[in-house]
């Protein structure tokens, strides 16, 4: 790493901070425009998301928790960096899985009008093949799994971003990997980190 990396205090909201502007603070997302300056994220089961400008530009590191995911922080860093997003590169990196990330009702429904909020429809094809009921699988116990993966991914569509990689890892599965507090319940993190050279 070129530097030390710009640690946030993550409080699973849609906060973003500029780095080039202030120093690190409570948010879920961080952006520069500078050479070596390293965003960081720190994760469990969250999902760690990376932007970066296609021309080198720009680069963003977000935590996408359940609550910021609802809340809308993916397209408040999007919005926040310079660069429209039909040009951004994003790369999911490891979070639980869809068979593994268990939620009830509630967390349903805060994800699906949180799906709204943003635009998307509910059912349907919507902007990004299946509509958001594709990414909950309901349990026996009245409860579901979510697929994280395929909610962010249809976020940053919904926004014109359409070169998205990684969303294959599950950190609640491969434990020789990665940490997981569902799985664990007590647990370490994974840093995720992106930086300009």
């Amino acid at each position: 790493m070129p530097t030390e990396p710009k640690w946030l205090t993550q409080v699973h909201g849609t906060r973003v901070s500029d780095l080039d502007r202030a120093p690190p603070l409570e948010a879920d997302a961080s952006i520069t425009r500078q050479r070596k300056v390293v965003c960081a994220v720190l994760t469990a089961d969250c999902l760690p998301l990376l932007l970066a400008g296609e021309a080198g530009e720009c680069v963003a590191a977000v935590h996408v928790g359940w609550r910021g995911l609802a809340a809308g922080i993916i397209e408040s860093a999007v919005r926040a960096l310079p660069t429209p997003p039909r040009r951004l590169l994003a790369w999911l990196g490891p979070a639980i899985g869809p068979r593994r990330f268990e939620i009830g009702p509630e967390v349903r429904e805060a994800l699906v009008r949180g799906e709204t909020a943003a635009g998307l429809r509910s059912s349907g094809p919507g902007v990004s093949g299946p509509g958001v009921e594709a990414a909950f699988s309901r349990q026996a116990n009245d409860r579901y799994t979510a697929d994280l993966y395929l909610l962010a991914r249809r976020r940053l569509k919904q926004l014109g971003t359409e070169r998205i990689f990684g969303g294959g890892e599950c950190t609640f599965s491969q434990g020789d990997k990665y940490f997981s507090h569902r799985r664990d319940l007590k647990t370490g993190r994974q840093a995720t980190l992106i930086w300009l050279d």
